[in-house]
């Protein structure tokens, strides 16, 4: 196969799983009615935005907001599309998950340089309850996962200033993403020295720190903040916005805002029924409930009707089992896919632990979901290398569908609470695996 057909195939491929992705997301998408969750904040805050240019109370009053602007401008477009509805704030959600799944294809067509790994990792995250779920509701984090996965891919095609751009509009989406700008900066750094000692040039730490430093710190440090202050227009064009005035000096009054989003966060301590430990994210040991209600319409007497974010529990848990394959050949090997990989999933995932009394939710785990996806892939890609003549054995190969087959079983069996179907409330319990799930 040409490089032209291949790529041509590859678009192809991509558009397909993001269009089936698309319909499986647009499909009963105001269903339920209602807020979900916290769209409580961020459609009522998106609706503002592109009403007023920013977040105000329904008496005008400027509203204090504790999340960048960059997710909710995004939710803005579908409300400006389709209004004010549960289709139109949700719509954004569902196109930019659906894109992500193309994106992984991608990205994973750059990792592995395999169609039938690509198409799995594509295959996998249409199949993952998270995935599907933060891509039905108008929440802020599916923004934050695909503009992290995005930044990944340009770093994969060594285009680091839109790499940059990109790890801007994570951070504009959630302040987490600022932890890919300082673990996507030194890899570079990194490599830059790397690339450096391998030419054998002399001094290499002093060549990267007079020719690479400065660079890496404009494409992950002024790039990023340039991006994320750019963001604010709204506030800065708009007289009404909370601690616009708060000085004579519009940049004093930025500031101050900023400091007291970062008290809030700070101080977010209080309990809640649904706080997850990160140790139980990847085990999906408690859930994030949605949406719960009791219709009456379900042919019996007792109805259930739920949107639970909850992952794929095997995808999940066969994950933990190759995180630690991927951990044992990196160790063994260093090999550059598993290092990425494994980086990509510290950025997301470990900072959390240094947060212990924090209110922290298993929902946040969809912005390394990703990287959790090419943690399978990388275990298959071992699983299924070739022998000395050059073939994959069919037993394997079996086993890899049986496995694929399994998951795509598991993610229907919980699709009902995935989408907020009304089911009995006998059926709704069997979903129920733990009691930390209800």
């Amino acid at each position: 196969m040409t490089e032209i057909s291949a790529r041509s195939r590859d678009a192809l491929t991509a558009l397909g799983f993001t269009l089936a992705a698309l319909t499986l997301r647009l499909w009963h998408l105001a269903t339920p009615k209602g807020f979900i969750f916290d769209e409580v904040y961020y459609a009522k805050n998106a609706h503002s935005l592109v009403m007023h240019g920013v977040e105000l109370q329904k008496n005008g009053s400027a509203e204090f907001i504790v999340h960048p602007p960059i997710g909710k401008w995004i939710i803005g477009a579908g409300i400006k599309l389709f209004g004010f509805n549960e289709f139109g704030w949700r719509f954004s959600s569902a196109v930019i998950g659906s894109i992500s799944v193309g994106i992984i294809f991608l990205v994973a067509i750059k990792l592995f340089n395999s169609y039938f790994l690509a198409c799995t990792a594509a295959l996998l995250t249409v199949l993952d309850g998270l995935h599907l779920v933060h891509s039905r509701t108008a929440l802020l984090d599916i923004f934050l996962m695909f503009f992290i996965l995005l930044s990944f891919y340009f770093i994969l095609l060594s285009k680091p200033w839109l790499a940059g751009i990109s790890l801007g509009l994570a951070f504009a989406t959630k302040w987490s993403g600022v932890y890919y700008m300082v673990a996507f900066g030194a890899f570079l750094l990194y490599s830059d020295y790397r690339m450096a000692k391998a030419l054998e040039l002399e001094r290499p730490i002093k060549v990267i720190a007079t020719k690479s430093l400065w660079k890496r710190l404009l494409q992950f440090g002024l790039v990023p903040v340039a991006t994320y202050i750019i963001s604010w227009i709204g506030w800065f064009l708009t007289p009404q916005g909370w601690s616009r005035n708060w000085s004579p000096s519009i940049l004093k009054s930025f500031i101050h805002y900023q400091s007291e989003i970062l008290n809030f966060h700070k101080g977010l301590t209080e309990g809640h029924s649904y706080a997850a430990n990160p140790w139980s994210w990847l085990i999906m040991g408690r859930p994030t409930s949605f949406f719960y209600a009791t219709p009456k319409s379900c042919g019996t007497n007792s109805c259930a009707q739920e949107i639970l974010a909850l992952g794929t529990p095997l995808l999940w848990w066969s994950a933990l089992a190759a995180l630690f394959v991927t951990i044992g050949y990196w160790v063994a090997r260093r090999e550059w896919q598993s290092g990425l990989i494994l980086l990509g999933l510290a950025a997301g995932y470990l900072p959390w632990f240094f947060f212990q009394k924090r209110t922290m939710f298993t929902f946040y785990a969809i912005a390394f979901e990703p990287f959790v996806v090419l943690l399978i892939i990388y275990a298959l890609s071992k699983f299924l290398e070739r022998d000395d003549q050059g073939n994959i054995p069919q037993s394997r190969l079996y086993i890899t569908y049986g496995y694929l087959g399994l998951v795509a079983i598991n993610f229907i069996y919980f699709l009902p609470i995935y989408i907020g179907s009304v089911i009995s409330y006998s059926n709704w319990y069997h979903h129920m695996w733990f009691p930390s799930w209800i």
